[in-house]
């Protein structure tokens, strides 16, 4: 159910991008989404595509940024969602060593009746 936007400046190597990748998608596990629900778009830009603050709320961040926008169903909790984004920020620096101050991200929450995983269904509604 998650689809995840991950975006970054061009010029990492594809193992690189591919570790975050498969760093989120743990981090998801861990909170319950099911196996094999893994939908995850890596986008990388034009560093003068990529526009960020330096500096924010005590939070430094580097040419090295990955944005990650995560959208799912909702009805989580706080302290859940609080481990999802401490899960991901360890998961991708153990996997990179990306600093953990380079790791931003957002949730979107959506009711289930807004997904279609193909063929014009929407499989989460109950006939």
């Amino acid at each position: 159910m998650p689809l995840t936007r991950m975006d970054l400046i061009k010029g990492k190597s594809e193992d690189y991008r591919q570790a975050i990748g498969d760093a989120v998608y743990q981090a998801l596990l861990s909170i319950g989404v099911p196996m094999d629900d893994r939908f995850l778009i890596i986008t990388e830009h034009e560093p003068a595509n990529f526009i960020f603050a330096r500096s924010y709320l005590g939070v430094d961040h580097t040419e090295d940024l990955v944005m990650i926008q995560i959208t799912f169903n909702e009805g989580r909790t706080t302290a859940q969602k609080q481990s999802l984004f401490k899960a991901i920020a360890e998961g991708i620096h153990a996997a990179t060593g990306l600093r953990m101050g380079d790791v931003f991200i957002n949730l979107i929450e959506v009711k289930r009746e807004n997904w279609s995983f193909g063929n014009g269904v929407a499989q989460y509604v109950l006939p």
